[in-house]
């Protein structure tokens, strides 16, 4: 078996990733009982609130001054895949559009031109705790969508695709089919202006979970497509062989085939793939153009525009404890859950 992996290396906040993704920002809270406020049951003493990613007791605030998350805050020039894989998320933003999504559901928001946006956690159980495992990932848009209208999407969990694989000493792996195809299993439409719209750039991210001792060989994709997988929860596998422990990122190639087999406690990996779009990159903070002088004109329209004001009473808007599942989209269409 010829072996796939090109690199492995320790995971660090952010992740690391390949073009087409800029990064992927991981984060997993342990966060205590709700207060009845939506902020945690827990002195904030110690903590430095507004900027505390320290983990402290196993959860941060972030930018967060009584719910954690983070306030206000634009971006211009590319895409934020949010799967929330535990937990909730309060979404607002400047178009009025907003929403209340987690437990395995993904928003897919497309920043083009320019938008603000919050994303808040709150902290709806007072009787438990409030566990939260969340990923955004920070997809690229090729030079001509930069300046595309912004858009967001919700793939809601008991709608998007799982593809399942029972190996010959029957232990299964399931994975979550956010972008992409495995055989005929093929995913929700990503944002129309997407690097991921066009299936020849084989963007693919799923979550693959395994179970104790499983085994899966992962399909192939075409020369010249990166793919990395991120191993955030277990304890070790073997990826081709190789033993690799919990908290690393392994690159392979896609074009040669990947033989993963579990260990003892069921494992959960991260994959990102896709065609590299080989542009040039500048980026400072929030904004991702091609050149510092996009950046500079990026910085001058929001101090100017605000990229269309922020139509909510806080930077740190959170919906009503009482509301489920919704999204309410800019032009008035809602969903409810």
């Amino acid at each position: 078996m010829s072996n796939s992996i090109l690199k492995i290396q320790p995971l660090s906040f952010p992740w690391q990733t390949s073009d087409p993704f800029l990064f992927c920002a991981f984060h997993h809270d342990n966060y205590p009982k709700g207060n009845g406020q939506m902020g945690p049951d827990a002195s904030l003493s110690g903590r430095n609130i507004g900027a505390d990613f320290g983990g402290k007791d196993g959860w941060s605030m972030y930018h967060g001054q009584t719910v954690p998350g983070f306030p206000a805050h634009p971006h211009r020039g590319f895409e934020t895949v949010t799967i929330a894989e535990r937990g909730l998320v309060d979404h607002s933003d400047s178009l009025g559009a907003a929403g209340r999504f987690g437990n395995g559901d993904v928003q897919w928001m497309t920043a083009g031109k320019g938008v603000q946006h919050a994303e808040m956690f709150p902290l709806l159980n007072e009787n438990e705790t409030n566990p939260l495992v969340l990923f955004q990932i920070w997809l690229n848009l090729p030079k001509m969508n930069k300046m595309v209208e912004p858009h967001f999407a919700m793939l809601w969990s008991e709608d998007i695709p799982t593809y399942n694989h029972t190996d010959q000493n029957g232990n299964q792996t399931k994975v979550i089919v956010v972008s992409g195809n495995i055989e005929d299993t093929v995913s929700l439409a990503p944002a129309p202006d997407s690097w991921a719209a066009d299936v020849k750039n084989e963007v693919a991210i799923w979550t693959i979970t395994l179970a104790p001792n499983a085994e899966w060989e992962m399909p192939l994709a075409s020369a010249g497509i990166n793919r990395s997988l991120y191993f955030y929860a277990g304890a070790n596998m073997e990826v081709d062989g190789n033993t690799v422990e919990k908290g690393h990122m392994i690159k392979v190639d896609a074009t040669k085939a990947t033989q993963l087999k579990n260990g003892s406690q069921e494992s959960k990996l991260l994959m990102l793939q896709g065609k590299p779009i080989g542009e040039p990159v500048a980026q400072h903070g929030p904004f991702v153009m091609n050149d510092n002088a996009e950046i500079r004109q990026a910085m001058n329209e929001y101090q100017n525009t605000q990229f269309g004001g922020w139509p909510w009473p806080k930077h740190d808007h959170t919906h009503e404890n009482t509301r489920g599942r919704f999204a309410l989209h800019a032009d008035g269409k809602e969903e409810i859950k």
